[in-house]
């Protein structure tokens, strides 16, 4: 059911990370909106189990699914490009994270770059992608979702705070 103050009806809408979490609830909504949802993630099994469940609400036609990597490169511009292939992604929300709790000093390079690859470069590249499409079309709308975690950090979440400080 759609709202006359929120109706998405006729546009597709890619979440990042919308198995489950911020991104499940974000892609819910945009759907009882009236987008055709395209759910995001890495495993292929809570995909369909997602996928199953949001079509059961909204109608099997008005959701789909895409796999991959947020932080494979190449990945990301085929996933963007076979969605440009099949009409285009209207709304993009970028949610796809991760979390790594270390007290600072102890971290591992590795997974500073892995937090950083996820929740910073991650939502810049897939945002590259979308919005040449969307250049194109002469309109669209990109959200990247940070964190309070940016201003107001706690301890063992060092590189976690500084991606998120950088998206916003």
């Amino acid at each position: 059911m759609t709202s006359s103050l929120f109706d998405l009806t006729g546009r597709t809408a890619l979440v990042t990370g919308s198995t489950r979490g911020i991104g499940a609830v974000l892609a819910d909504g945009l759907a009882r909106g009236g987008a055709t949802v395209v759910l995001h993630g890495r495993d292929p099994d809570a995909l369909e189990r997602r996928r199953a469940s949001l079509a059961a609400e909204v109608g099997a036609d008005r959701v789909r699914t895409t796999c991959f990597d947020v932080t494979d490169h190449d990945a990301v511009v085929a996933a963007i490009a076979a969605l440009e292939a099949a009409g285009g992604v209207a709304v993009l929300v970028n949610t796809a994270g991760v979390q790594h709790r270390e007290p600072l000093v102890d971290v591992a390079i590795a997974d500073v770059e892995r937090v950083l690859a996820t929740n910073l470069v991650a939502p810049l590249l897939i945002g590259r992608e979308v919005a040449k499409g969307m250049l194109e079309r002469g309109r669209g709308k990109i959200v990247n979702v940070g964190s309070v975690q940016s201003d107001l950090a706690r301890t063992g979440i060092g590189p976690y705070t500084a991606a998120k400080g950088g998206v916003r």
